[in-house]
């Protein structure tokens, strides 16, 4: 059975599949935080799983939810962190838990890009090699750019709010504490007929 084309942000196919979109830093794994302001882990050895998390992907994986991490790194493009570093916390966390994809952009967010949230790029290019029906699919990010990428991507869009000090442009359908909140809000919104 060949590929559905996925050629816009509502565009889902009829058996598609379902699927969670997950940030990286700040929903799997601690964000160094410094002037209320997240940052991305600069080490595998500082790259630290937030608590439950194991247990939130594992009820995701058993309710048959693909799991895909997609994440910004823009300091690589910038020169500023090893590309190397950042694979090896990907397949330290792909070894962890159970992580269908990790879609990453590299690029350093000096120019236009499909790719780089809020733009859906990734999520776009998940949804098109894997089958998956995005507006079956949810989005869970703790930024404004992850919730603005599941908006565009036609996402329910999950907002775990640490009270950064910035704010959200777009609106998220929901707002939660952690991941296993997210999940379980998932496992209940899913059930609804």
């Amino acid at each position: 059975m060949g590929k559905h084309e996925i050629n816009g942000p509502s565009a889902t196919t009829s058996s598609g599949r379902r699927a969670v979109f997950l940030d990286r830093d700040g929903v799997i794994n601690r964000s160094v935080v410094r002037d209320g302001k997240p940052y991305p882990p600069p080490s595998l050895a500082e790259f630290e799983f937030l608590p439950h998390v194991d247990e939130a992907c594992r009820l995701l994986k058993e309710a048959e939810f693909l799991l895909v991490v997609a994440t910004n790194q823009p300091d690589v493009g910038r020169g500023t962190q090893r590309q190397g570093v950042v694979e090896e916390m990907h397949r330290h966390m792909c070894n962890t838990l159970p992580i269908d994809r990790v879609e990453v952009c590299y690029d350093g967010g000096d120019k236009p890009s499909d790719f780089i949230k809020p733009a859906p790029g990734m999520l776009l290019r998940a949804a098109r090699e894997m089958e998956i029906d995005l507006a079956r699919s949810f989005m869970v990010g703790d930024r404004w750019r992850d919730v603005d990428c599941g908006i565009a991507a036609g996402c329910v869009t999950i907002f775990i709010d640490y009270g950064y000090r910035e704010e959200l442009r777009g609106e998220p359908d929901f707002r939660v504490c952690n991941l296993l909140e997210a999940a379980r809000l998932i496992l209940a919104f899913s059930s609804k007929p």
